[in-house]
């Protein structure tokens, strides 16, 4: 890894961008989903909550992804799994564009799963190896608001493209990540920490079991804010169209903008860790989101609705801006392309039925009422995990033994 002291070269900025963009086209294909719940359920004769299940399946088998890619990054390096990956959930995106029944749709998101769970892991672990230890919670935060732009991504094709040539076309849009791969394939070195932190099988796997309580913290910590993002965002444009009656042009400019708001707050809150902490930032973030509820849901008009979505979003991507440094410091040098990415997907399939849950507390209620009530409960027990967990800031990756228990 670089010295902190010295600019970082340019295949620092290679990985950097790789593992940023290779997240930012993997969120935009979950996320155009999100978008048209309500079109495909009509195509398909099934409800919204069926449909929003379908949200679940793809969180649910995200695990599988992380174990199958993880342990291949960290046996034979970050870059061929990375492109592999990327064509993989291409491939599965640009396949649901075509599904006839809703049958075929859901196991084709279940496969899309395991492509967004190998994802996150491979990438973070590359871009965290690669930066030096001073700017990590920065670029931290630049990585991790890749989920917020292909939000924003989403939002722009779905109002540009769905109202002139229906959903389908949406998913076929998302076969374009695939071209990423001839970037990574030419550009992406192996970050130096690996070669320094690379071991035997063996080895492997006693380092797996010595830090298990390690890895169920991490386990726990991931699970609450994955219910804290996914309870404030993939019901969010249903909300605004089913409580607000928006048109789907009105619910892409308020998504994206609610998108813009994340992007700043992961990289505000990522620079503020790199100061003062990676669990006083997030705890500081998530508190201010409990505070951000009322203007978020119950807002009484359009420039609060707008100002309550960027300020929420602001509040939790500011938290999950400091997650790939976080848990990547925390975990053992030889485990960094496995730990953190089956921790983060094991922590998404216990939060994985959030947007189902919101949708069916919403037959009971209002949409805003359920996400509200939903986030003011993760949001104060996610507070309560992280700060009474670990922190190992600016960690020094390869160059020390792998972390106890």
């Amino acid at each position: 890894m670089p010295d902190s002291k010295q600019s970082a070269p340019s295949g620092t900025y290679h990985a950097v961008l790789a593992g940023f963009l290779g997240w930012t086209l993997d969120a935009f294909d979950f996320f155009i989903l999100t978008f048209v719940l309500a079109p495909i359920a009509r195509e398909f004769g099934t409800s919204i909550p069926a449909l929003a299940l379908t949200i679940t399946a793809s969180l649910a088998t995200r695990w599988i992804g992380a174990i199958v890619f993880g342990l291949f990054a960290d046996r034979y390096g970050r870059r061929i799994p990375l492109i592999v990956n990327i064509l993989y959930f291409s491939l599965i995106e640009v396949l649901s564009g075509l599904a006839p029944s809703y049958k075929v749709f859901f196991f084709l998101r279940l496969l899309y799963g395991i492509g967004m769970g190998g994802e996150w892991g491979v990438g973070a672990s590359l871009t965290m190896e690669s930066v030096p230890a001073k700017w990590r919670g920065l670029v931290s935060g630049f990585l991790q608001e890749g989920y917020a732009l292909g939000f924003l991504l989403a939002a722009g094709v779905y109002r540009f493209v769905y109202p002139h040539w229906g959903w389908r076309p949406l998913f076929f849009v998302g076969g374009l990540p695939a071209l990423l791969t001839l970037f990574v394939r030419a550009k992406v070195k192996e970050p130096e920490a690996w070669h320094r932190s690379r071991t035997d099988w063996p080895t492997y796997r006693r380092a797996i079991f010595r830090n298990w309580k390690r890895f169920a913290y991490l386990v726990i910590l991931m699970a609450m804010v994955n219910f804290i993002s996914h309870g404030t965002q993939d019901m969010y444009p249903t909300y605004l169209q089913q409580q607000h009656g928006f048109s789907p042009q009105r619910t892409s400019d308020f998504t994206a903008f609610s998108m813009v708001g994340a992007i700043c707050g992961g990289l505000a809150f990522g620079y503020f860790s790199d100061r003062r902490g990676r669990r006083r930032a997030m705890v500081t973030a998530v508190l201010l989101g409990i505070v951000m509820i009322p203007l978020w849901v119950f807002a009484p008009n359009l420039p609060l609705i707008l100002m309550g979505g960027f300020l929420m979003q602001f509040m939790v991507q500011g938290a999950w801006g400091v997650i790939p440094a976080h848990i990547n410091e925390l975990s053992p040098d030889q485990l960094r392309g496995f730990f953190p990415g089956l921790a983060y997907q094991f922590g998404v399939l216990i939060a994985s039925g959030s947007a189902y849950f919101e949708a069916r507390m919403a037959h009971l209620m209002s949409y805003g009422r359920a996400m509200g009530l939903f986030a003011l409960v993760v949001l104060l027990i996610g507070a309560i995990v992280i700060y009474f967990g670990p922190e190992d800031h600016r960690a020094e990756f390869g160059r020390s033994a792998p972390a106890g228990t």
